[in-house]
């Protein structure tokens, strides 16, 4: 009865389910690994001491930011140089901007530091200068933005001395010389209070944020696919099983037999039919020609009278 799972079209349904549930498998196993690898960084950075409560490093050697690094305090030394304003951040559910300068190192590479936030826009709200003179600063480190952080504006065509996003691949193009892959914020801000300090935000990938769940989510759909594969599997098979076993008991046999029948014979009647009117054609043509001789010829109808 199962004969059929060996003929060329079932080979190929069953290779395509042998390929495609462990592969469904692996991916919700994957994407599963991701959830659980979430969540250990999530409970790891729970339990680190809060960025205030650690020891102050150079910034030399917090590089590169990972999420062991990232909102470590880090110190550098410098002269300010170059500022920039940061449009379309929010503090507190309040609209406002950063406040951004670059701190020339003795090493000559620049470091971002954002001094704080202010309220409004840019350009219609006064920025407190910058300190004049060599500065040591401690701000916490963070790693360059891209697009997907939030806040970032990369859309571009900001006005002069304006800046979307925080990042060395960003500051490259506006500043003559080279960038930290990083920026720090600073907790104690001017002697004015004018700027409030930006917080430090957890480093991507390292909290239970909506990507998290997604790959809970996608855990799921992996593993409902695999069912969902298996489960066809069996309805075909048991569907042309139930045709295999109608086929033995001649249900379907005998209803293509009548058909088959029945063509037959309306096969044959169409063609004993074209014989005898063949015949009869040929008799009728016969018998007028006969007619045709004897009118054409009176001495032979004389003779016959």
């Amino acid at each position: 009865m199962y004969r059929f799972l060996l003929t060329p079209r079932w080979w190929g349904i069953n290779l395509f389910v042998v390929l495609a549930i462990p592969f469904c498998v692996f991916m919700g196993t994957w994407q599963l690994g991701r959830f659980e690898d979430r969540v250990q960084t999530h409970d790891a950075a729970e339990k680190q001491p809060a960025p205030g409560t650690r020891a102050a490093k150079p910034i030399d050697d917090l590089l590169p930011v990972d999420t062991v690094t990232s909102g470590r305090p880090a110190t550098a030394t410098g002269r300010y140089a170059d500022q920039f304003l940061v449009p379309g951040r929010k503090l507190d559910d309040k609209s406002g901007f950063y406040v951004l300068n670059m701190l020339r190192t003795d090493g000559g590479k620049a470091l971002p530091v954002v001094r704080g936030w202010l309220p409004g826009r840019p350009g219609h709200t006064a920025v407190p200068a910058a300190p004049t003179g060599e500065v040591t600063v401690t701000g916490d480190l963070q790693a360059s933005e891209n697009a997907g952080t939030t806040g970032v504006d990369s859309s571009g065509g900001l006005p002069s001395g304006q800046l979307g996003m925080i990042s060395a691949a960003s500051l490259v193009n506006l500043v003559p010389y080279d960038v930290y892959d990083a920026w720090v914020t600073l907790q104690e801000t001017d002697a004015t209070g004018s700027l409030r300090p930006v917080p430090a935000t957890a480093a991507q990938g390292t909290g239970l944020d909506l990507k998290a769940f997604q790959n809970l989510g996608y855990t799921g759909e992996w593993f409902v696919f695999a069912g969902f594969v298996l489960f066809m599997w069996f309805r075909l098979v048991r569907r042309e099983a139930e045709a295999a076993r109608d086929l033995e008991l001649g249900l379907v046999s005998d209803t293509d037999a009548d058909t088959n029948a029945g063509t037959g014979s309306t096969a044959d009647t169409e063609a004993g039919t074209r014989p005898a009117t063949a015949t009869a054609t040929a008799t009728t043509d016969a018998t007028d020609a006969t007619d045709t001789t004897d009118a054409a010829d009176p001495h032979v109808s004389a003779d016959a009278g």
